[in-house]
């Protein structure tokens, strides 16, 4: 049996940010004992991913950043562009694989924290206090660790009810050019060059770290995702047709598929038991950026350790971005709005800054209403005005 402060589940973003924000702790303050368990390498292990994420000046995971820009720029169905500058923010990419490697750097020098190999059976709150983590080693030895908190970042198998879920479902290709083909110094955020689907949106993305080198992604908002051979068959028609990149060389590959849905997710199972990361709604319904509000999440949970306060995880978005964002969902679904239209025409009438300060949460009301004034008007009133009627269904399994 191991005993600890805390018990994380699973370490993935949400995990290894909490491990590594509870081991850094102030001078003179008691630092919490945490065991955090990870997978066995196998199929329950994430595969390798980017995430990308906007802000201020420098931050904690700097040094393992692939690469940041202050440039973005917007294509319309038609070809037309909006480049923005978005100083003082920088957009940031960050390879899970070097996340990861600086995480585990770290707290191999601080004894505070144990990494242990599990595979997570069940966990169960204990009538003193605290709960009991109970799991198993690829070798099939028990592994039970008892915890006052435990924080679990385990992907749900469903998800909640929802009156509207869409899919953020995308596949990518780390490209190297024979010629110089990016502007390194830019990021096309969304390129809707890309065949539209008759209710959601597609479009292309591209984050070039180099001249010849970039992230080439084709990405869907839609009902259900696609097979391997129609992303495939997507992005030949994107890096060819559209982009004209001539020939060039697949050095990796990444897929994945992120919920988009206005379900209200559990961020406390037991008394002593909570939700982290996207299990715990930090993934933002409108855009699938989750990585930003995990550190809002973990950092809130830390600072409570530091100042003696009960750790329950805050919201991850507020009240009134889950109405717009569940809003948004409902006029996407139903085809009320074109999505390419849409978010084309926000980034050619709103400033950029302020535009990403939305989409993270973190604009006021006047900005918020603002906003909602370069948007059609009528569909979204219309769906706003029926949402209150419409029953929560539970969704399939993810």
């Amino acid at each position: 049996m191991l005993d600890a402060d805390v018990a994380i589940i699973g370490a993935g973003a949400a995990g290894l940010s909490l491990a590594h924000r509870l081991s850094s702790g102030a001078a003179g303050r008691r630092t919490p004992s945490v065991v955090l368990l990870t997978a066995p390498p196998g199929p329950l292990r994430p595969p390798r991913r980017t995430w990308c994420f906007w802000e201020a000046g420098s931050g904690v995971y700097d040094r393992a950043l692939t690469a940041s820009w202050q440039r973005l720029r917007v294509r319309g169905k038609e070809g037309s562009s909006t480049e923005s500058r978005i100083a003082p923010l920088r957009y940031k990419m960050l390879c899970s694989d070097d996340f990861e490697e600086l995480v585990h750097h770290d707290l191999a020098g601080r004894a505070s924290v144990r990494v242990t190999e599990a595979v997570v059976d069940s966990v169960e709150g204990l009538s003193g206090g605290g709960a009991q983590v109970h799991g198993s080693t690829a070798a099939g030895a028990s592994v039970d660790v008892r915890a006052r908190w435990v924080f679990d970042s385990r992907p749900l198998e469903a998800l909640p009810a929802a009156r509207t879920t869409l899919l953020q479902h995308f596949h990518g290709w780390f490209v190297r050019t024979d010629r110089p083909a990016f502007d390194r110094d830019v990021v096309d955020l969304m390129d809707f060059r890309t065949p539209q689907p008759a209710r959601g949106l597609s479009f292309g993305y591209v984050l070039p770290t180099g001249r010849r080198t970039a992230l080439v992604e084709y990405t869907e908002f839609s009902a259900a995702p696609l097979t391997a051979h129609q992303y495939d068959a997507a992005l030949r028609h994107y890096t060819g047709d559209v982009l004209g990149l001539g020939a060039f060389e697949v050095t990796a590959r990444e897929t994945g598929a992120i919920p988009m849905t206005d379900a209200v997710f559990a961020r406390q199972t037991g008394e002593a038991i909570f939700r982290i990361g996207t299990a715990g709604g930090a993934t933002r319904p409108s855009t699938g950026y989750t990585f930003a509000a995990v550190q809002r999440q973990t950092r809130a949970v830390a600072a409570a350790f530091r100042a003696g306060r009960r750790p329950a995880p805050p919201p991850a978005h507020s009240v009134r971005s889950r109405a717009m964002d569940a809003v948004l969902l409902r006029a996407l679904a139903t085809g009320r709005i074109d999505g390419a239209d849409f978010f084309s025409d926000l980034f050619e009438r709103v400033p950029a800054e302020r535009l990403l300060r939305f989409l993270d949460g973190r604009t006021r009301l006047r900005e918020d209403l603002s906003v909602g004034l370069h948007t059609p008007v009528l569909p979204m009133l219309r769906t706003a005005a029926e949402l209150p009627w419409l029953p929560r269904r539970p969704s399939a399994e993810i």
